[in-house]
């Protein structure tokens, strides 16, 4: 029986990173671990023999006070060292609190600590791959593990102390297989993991069970999500009274509060539903909209014993409905409802590429530790979705080479994707989202033939959406990257391991494999000749004007000539012929293939594919008629051609939607929904968009003046005019009346701005200020990560800041307390520069029409009314809505912003004013 292992989970608070720049420890707790047991703590302040830095104060609420009596480390220093003999050094980020530690030793006069580490940050991420966030605090509040004070050595140590038991029993929850697979990659990663992970395989080993909820496909341990329909005899009958709704209701939420426009929004939806009718409703936030439309639409469902589904606009929407909304209706109805998610192919792993990934032996670390996380997700995914994943930025471009893609042949065995599809054939309520909706009309076999009625929720985000589904894109650096990946026979890549496979058994004559080399070369030197020569247009174009780094030109303003252009399109197809010829060769050949050519020959179709959907890219930006679209170049002049993308979009999306939607209108009703769907004088400006017809009337409803009583909006009046001062004074003054207010309202603040370039400057001024240390700020294009990642953080910190620009503006949702303040730096209007804009306002001035009043005011107050909703999402909450751009006040057209506002307080004051005001109302 081998000795079991001592573990020494540590934590060092430090008042900064870098011992060798004079940093000190101020605390360090040791928990001694065996058998899975704490058998005994040590902790300890340390002085540091200088002072705290305040921020460091402020994280751990260690004060100089608290260090004044405590000894140096020196100490303290060789029984530290005895305790951590014999031990397996565990923290969590080990590399920062050992090489801490190993330079306060040296200190000290003692020899450097041998033994092994291991680190729960890098163990959590393999464990936990589905997390949002790493953080010691954020695990703890995820795996229900006490942590009363974050930051604090001892209670950091016990906690990653209880972290570290739960990774393993999660390690040993895994199915045999998987932790096989794990143990035998876990020598690259950066930590001891690997005796770990063997350790509990040799405990899986000897007791062998069975994980009932994983089925086994080919090589891998993939959860059994397999839908469990039921089928429920009784139906529940529509509600047709005030009274049968309350009643309804009451059961559910004990309480509940009646609301007269949601009974309103769910008769009309009712209706519309039984009359095959298409209807729009403007539903303001507080009438409780997604049960407003879920519940006659899963009635109906039932009721006529068809589909109904419903389309959102964003991943995190669909999460929502199904997570936080569906509950609430099964337990109203007191029944399950039978639902589906399906989203785009290309959103789900292709587990047979996966295997193929895995079975070769060229990784990376990134490489190494994706594929450690995924096999662990397999066991726990139901979905199959890689959006689930947290992983590193080298994981990124890994996931992308597991995607499913439409491909020529369906995949043998286990599909995510089938899965979803087959789960929507039994459901009562699918749920998708707009672009799947819109992709449809391109697929072999449309999806939703079968749907009886739609909801299409967050509607005036389908105009986004169909822009999206129609945008073409070039992308210099994406090319580049193809070529790279194939490479020549001279290159270390693909084509040079393929040559090599080929001569090896003679799959492919040496004649074929050259013709195609220098076809290649020809393929590199022409695309490169061409771009070269466009640069120079572009550098002409711009000569004289003035010029900031990042540039926009239009493409019917760069004039390149069409003959090289087509010689790169005829180049690519010649080659692509000759790869596919050489890769039906090597395949066909009368010997099997091996586990490293099957790889090989995967890749191979791979890349030849990713270069089949660029030059179709090629084609359709540069070669097709640009007829209603907009066609645009976008560079950085400190690096081009890198930077060089060229954007396609369609100026008017109101035919492709009419397009989608022509034949859904006569199978089924539709139902448009959003909480922004009008503007004041200017009712039908989405619904035109959308094809609506102008017969269908288009309800608002909305909450009562009640719901509101915690909102108040402010227009600060003495903020400068943009066009008086100089830029970087007008940004000082917006960064001053942000922070001010941030402190007022003690953060938990939206800060909207209409450019990024602004918004990065704002928050380096802020941050160069120090003003808002002790707040935790989020800003777009600035802090790393997805627009959710981003939301989802800021959520988490109750003195938080987020940053955003327009696009944040739309489909956020930010519930609750999460808000206290919404500050409006400039009016949302688009950029006169933007592309897309501004071939809209040329398709509308062309046509004798005004494209301010037309385009620029509607979308604006859109915005505006959107940013607003961001605030009040319950009739408890409470909320500043804060503008600094004073246009509101001062232009004519101020007042319809204004009028856009449910009926509140609004009120004009100066800065002062506005922050006695806010003071006065937080107490």
């Amino acid at each position: 029986m081998m000795e079991s292992q001592k573990y020494a989970i540590v934590d060092l608070e430090t008042t900064g990173h870098s011992p060798a720049n004079g940093d000190r420890m101020i605390q360090i707790a040791i928990v001694i671990m065996k058998d899975w047991k704490i058998e005994r703590t040590f902790t300890k302040f340390i002085y540091p023999g200088k002072a705290i830095p305040t921020f460091i104060q402020d994280l751990t609420h260690i004060t100089d006070e608290d260090v004044k009596d405590a000894l140096p480390f020196e100490a303290h220093a060789d029984y530290i060292y005895e305790l951590l003999t014999d031990c397996v050094f565990v923290a969590h980020n080990a590399d920062f609190d050992l090489s801490f530690l190993q330079a306060e030793f040296k200190r000290a006069g003692l020899p450097k600590w041998q033994g092994k580490k291991m680190d729960t940050v890098e163990l959590a991420k393999i464990l936990f791959p589905m997390s949002l966030s790493f953080k010691l605090g954020d695990l703890a509040a995820d795996l229900n593990i006490e942590l009363t004070n974050a930051h604090r050595a001892d209670d950091d140590a016990r906690a990653t102390a209880e972290l570290f038991k739960y990774c393993w029993k999660e390690l040993l929850s895994l199915p045999q297989l998987t932790l096989e697979q794990m143990h035998k990659r876990s020598f690259r990663l950066k930590s001891n993991l690997s005796q770990l992970f063997f350790e509990a395989l040799q405990i899986k080993r000897q007791h062998v069970t069975s994980n009932e909820n994983v089925s086994y496909y080919r090589n891998l341990a993939i959860c059994d999500g397999r839908k469990k329909y039921t089928n429920n005899a009784e139906i529940v009958s529509y509600p047709q009274t005030v009274a049968d709704k309350t009643a309804l209701m009451t059961k559910a939420m004990s309480n509940f509060e009646q609301r007269p426009a949601q009974f309103e929004m769910m008769d009309t939806i009712w209706e519309a539903l039984n009359d095959k009718r298409e209807c729009v409703i403007e539903a303001s936030t507080g009438i409780g909209k997604t049960a407003g439309y879920l519940l006659p639409a899963i009635l109906y469902a039932r009721a006529v014993d068809k589909k109904i589904a419903i389309s959102t606009y964003t991943s995190h929407l669909q999460e929502q409905l199904v997570e936080e909304e569906l509950p609430k209706i099964e337990k109203i109805l007191g029944t399950k409802v039978n639902i589906a998610v399906l989203k785009g192919m290309q959103h789900y792993i292709d587990v047979a590429r996966f295997e193929q990934c895995m079975a070769y032996a060229d990784e990376t670390y990134d490489d190494t530790f994706t594929i450690l996380q995924i096999l662990v997700w397999l066991t726990k995914t139901e979905t199959g979705v890689l959006s689930e994943l947290n992983v590193s930025g080298g994981g990124q471009l890994f996931l992308e080479k597991i995607r499913k893609m439409p491909d020529e042949k369906p995949s043998k065995g286990f599909d995510f994707y089938e899965q979803a599809l087959k789960n929507s054939e039994f459901a009562d309520c699918i749920v998708t989202n707009h672009s799947m909706v819109l992709s449809d009309l391109v697929r072999q076999t449309p999806i939703f033939t079968h749907v009886d009625g739609w909801i299409i929720d967050e509607a005036h985000q389908f105009i986004q959406s169909a822009m999206q589904q129609d945008e073409v894109v070039f992308s210099y650096t994406q090319w580049k990257y193809v070529f790279g990946q194939i490479g020549t026979m001279e290159e270390t890549a693909l084509f040079q391991q393929f040559s090599q496979a080929a001569k090896k058994k003679q799959r492919v004559s040496m004649q074929s494999l050259q013709r195609l080399d220098t076809q290649f070369i020809r393929l590199q030197r022409t695309f490169d000749e061409t771009i070269q020569r466009a640069v120079q247009k572009m550098q002409q174009q711009i000569k004289g004007k003035q010029a900031s780094s990042k540039c926009t030109l239009f493409l019917e303003d760069v004039s390149i000539a069409k003959e090289p252009l087509l010689q790169v399109s005829k180049l690519t197809q010649q080659w692509l012929d000759l790869a596919t010829e050489v890769g039906h060769a090597f395949e066909n050949n009368i010997e099997q293939l091996d586990k490293s050519e099957h790889y090989i020959l995967t890749e191979w179709h791979y890349w030849i594919r990713e270069l089949k959907v660029k030059i179709a890219e090629w084609e359709e930006i540069f070669l097709s008629p640009q007829d209603d679209n907009s066609v645009w170049l976008e560079f950085d002049l400190r690096s081009v051609p890198g930077s060089l993308h060229v954007f396609k979009k369609p100026v008017n999306v109101t035919p492709i939607i009419e397009k989608v939607l022509a034949p859904l209108r006569k199978q089924a009703s539709i139902v448009w929904t959003s909480g922004t769907l009008t503007v004041p004088g200017n009712e039908r400006f989405v619904t035109r968009q959308l094809g609506i017809s102008d017969s269908v009337q288009v309800i608002k409803l909305q909450a009562p003046p009640s719901y509101y009583s915690g909102a108040k909006a402010f227009i600060v009046t003495d903020m400068p005019d943009i066009q008086h001062v100089s830029r970087d004074e007008y940004i000082e003054a917006v960064a001053h009346a942000i922070t001010r207010t941030v402190r007022m309202t003690e953060g938990r603040c939206f800060v909207l701005f209409t450019a990024q370039d602004m918004l990065r400057k704002t928050v380096e001024l802020i941050q160069d200020s120090e003003l808002l240390d002790d707040y935790m700020l989020f800003a777009q294009g600035v802090t790393g990560g997805s627009r959710m990642r981003i939301l989802k953080s800021f959520q988490k910190f109750s003195h938080a800041v987020l940053f955003g620009t327009n696009s944040f503006w739309e489909g956020v949702d930010v519930p609750g307390d999460a808000l206290a303040s919404v500050i409006v730096v400039r009016l949302p209007f688009s950029s006169p520069e933007e592309p897309v804009f501004k071939a809209r306002a040329k398709h509308i001035t062309a046509q004798g029409r005004n494209s301010f009043n037309e385009l620029s005011l509607p979308e604006a107050i859109m915005r505006f009314k959107q940013g607003f909703g961001r605030l009040i999402r319950s009739s408890q909450d409470k909320g500043a809505f804060i503008v600094l751009d004073r246009r509101i006040s001062t232009k004519s057209y101020g007042k319809e912003f204004i009028k856009a506002l449910p009926p509140i307080d609004v009120k004009k004051l100066q800065l002062p004013e506005l922050l006695k005001e806010l003071n006065n109302w937080q107490k």
